[in-house]
C-alpha cells in the first residue's frame, strides 16, 4: 500500500480525495499498488466525511511518518504552504501542488531542494486547472524551441468578458453576475486586476525559458477599466477583448505581462468564451499549438494534481527530469513596451484626426465608432514606438489595447 496526504482539505484538496475514491480502480492498477490517503491536514475538523477521521492539526504528524511518500499541497497562499512544501522535501518525500503563488514564487529554490533530495515537486493543477500544459511544454515539446505563449489563465475574467461583448452589459453589473454563481471571489481583486493570470504566466514563462520572474514586478493590467467603448471597437474589427498573459524571449532577454488586448478572429483563442481557459503556445517546429479547457473548478483540477500523483507513483517519476530554473535578475527581463504588436488607439476627433493618426502609426485598419470617436490599428511596432508616433501628432487616444494576431 502506498500511503499519501493531503495537505488542505478546501475545494481542491476535498476534490483530490474524491477522484482517489471515485477512480480508485484504475488508479491501483496503473500504480501497482493500492494508494491509501493516511492523512489530511487542516485546521478543521470534517466529522461527516468518510475520512474524517484521518484529520490531523499538526504537520510533524506527517513529516515525522517514514510511511508517508508523498504529499499534495492545495492550501492555497504562500505561507504556510511554502514551510511546509520546503520541509517536505528536506523529510524525503514527493510534493505535489495546485498552489501558483507558491510556484511563481519559491518555485525555483524548491525544484533545486527536490532534485537534491532525490524527489519530485511538479505542479500541473497550478496553471490551467484540469488543463495538460506543463507536462506538455516540459515533454511533448522538450524537441522545440518555445516562441511565445499566450493564454487565457483566468476563468472569473472570461466569462466577465464574453458576457460584455455578448449582452453589451457593463463590467460592474456582470462582476455582480460572476459573483452570484460563484465564478468570482467576494473580494474578486486577484481575478480582475490581473494578479492570477500573473502567477500563472510567470510559471509558464519559466517552463519556456528557464528564467523565474517575479509575477509582482511583471506588467499587469486586470480589466477593471473595460467597458462598451472597448467591446464595440472588438465588434467593429471583428476581434475580442480577452485578458491574455502573454510570454516570449527578446534576445536574451523575457518579457512576460499580462493585459487586456484586442484578440483578432484568426487567433483560436478569440473564440475561447465564458469561464473556459485556452493557452496557445507557439514553438519552432511545431508551430502554434492551443491548449484548451476548464480552468478552474473543483474536480478538473483535482485531476491534474491526481495525474502529478499517478507520474510519481507509477514509479515513472523518477526517469523524469526536474526542470531547473534561476530566479530573473534584472537584466534578464524585458519590458512590455518593447513588445512587438500591432496597437489600436481609440480617439475622439474629426475626420483629419484619423487621417493624421493613421499616417504616424502607419496604420492598417481605421473604423469610425458611435459620435466621433474612431479607432486606428498601427502595423507591428513597440509599444515605446506606437506611443511617440501618437505623442507627435498632439491626439490624446482615449484608450489603447494591444493586438493578438
Amino acid at each position: 500500500m502506498i500511503q499519501i496526504a493531503i495537505l488542505g482539505f478546501g475545494v481542491v484538496g476535498s476534490g483530490t480525495a474524491e477522484v482517489l475514491a471515485e477512480n480508485k480502480k484504475q488508479i491501483d492498477a496503473y500504480c501497482g499498488d493500492e494508494v491509501n490517503v493516511k492523512y489530511i491536514l487542516d485546521l478543521r475538523e470534517f466529522p461527516e466525511h468518510p475520512l474524517g477521521g484521518r484529520v490531523v492539526h499538526d504537520i510533524n504528524v506527517i513529516l515525522g511518518d517514514p510511511e508517508v511518500v508523498l504529499v499534495a499541497e492545495m492550501m492555497g497562499g504562500a505561507h504556510p504552504a511554502y514551510d511546509f512544501t520546503r520541509a517536505a522535501l528536506e523529510a524525503g518525500k514527493h510534493v505535489v501542488t495546485s498552489n501558483k503563488e507558491v510556484v511563481a514564487t519559491f518555485g525555483a529554490e524548491l525544484l533545486k531542494l527536490a532534485t537534491e533530495k532525490g524527489v519530485c515537486y511538479l505542479f500541473e493543477a497550478s496553471v490551467g486547472g484540469g488543463i495538460p500544459i506543463i507536462r506538455p511544454m516540459q515533454t511533448d515539446l522538450a524537441s522545440n524551441e518555445i516562441l511565445s505563449v499566450s493564454g487565457i489563465l483566468n476563468g472569473t475574467t472570461n466569462f466577465i468578458l464574453t458576457k460584455m461583448k455578448n449582452e453589451g452589459a457593463e463590467f460592474a453589473e456582470v462582476l455582480k453576475e460572476a459573483q452570484a454563481k460563484g465564478y468570482a471571489e467576494a473580494n474578486p481583486t486577484a481575478d480582475v486586476e490581473g494578479l492570477d493570470a500573473a502567477r500563472k504566466i510567470v510559471i509558464l514563462a519559466a517552463l519556456a525559458f528557464g528564467k523565474l520572474l517575479d509575477p509582482n514586478r511583471i506588467s499587469t493590467e486586470g480589466i477593471t477599466k473595460i467597458g462598451r467603448d472597448h467591446t464595440a471597437v472588438a465588434d467593429k474589427l471583428g476581434a475580442s477583448v480577452k485578458l491574455i498573459g502573454h510570454t516570449e524571449r527578446i534576445g536574451d532577454r523575457v518579457l512576460a505581462l499580462v493585459s487586456p488586448f484586442l484578440v483578432s478572429s484568426a487567433n483560436p483563442i478569440c473564440h475561447v468564451d465564458d469561464v473556459y481557459n485556452g493557452i496557445l503556445v507557439e514553438a519552432n517546429m511545431l508551430g502554434r499549438a492551443l491548449f484548451y479547457g476548464a480552468g478552474a473548478g473543483k474536480l478538473p483540477t483535482a485531476s491534474a494534481v491526481v495525474a502529478d500523483i499517478l507520474d510519481i507513483l507509477s514509479r515513472r517519476a523518477g526517469e523524469r527530469k526536474l526542470p531547473k530554473w534561476t530566479p530573473a535578475t534584472e537584466t534578464d527581463v524585458a519590458s512590455a513596451e518593447e513588445l512587438v504588436s500591432r496597437y489600436c488607439y481609440v480617439f475622439e476627433g474629426c475626420a483629419k484626426c484619423a487621417e493624421k493618426a493613421k499616417a504616424a502609426l502607419q496604420g492598417e485598419e481605421c473604423v469610425f465608432l458611435e459620435g466621433s470617436k474612431f479607432a486606428v490599428v498601427s502595423k507591428k511596432m513597440t509599444r515605446k514606438d506606437a506611443d511617440a508616433a501618437i505623442c507627435s501628432t498632439g491626439l490624446e487616444p482615449l484608450f489603447s489595447l494591444p493586438v493578438l494576431d
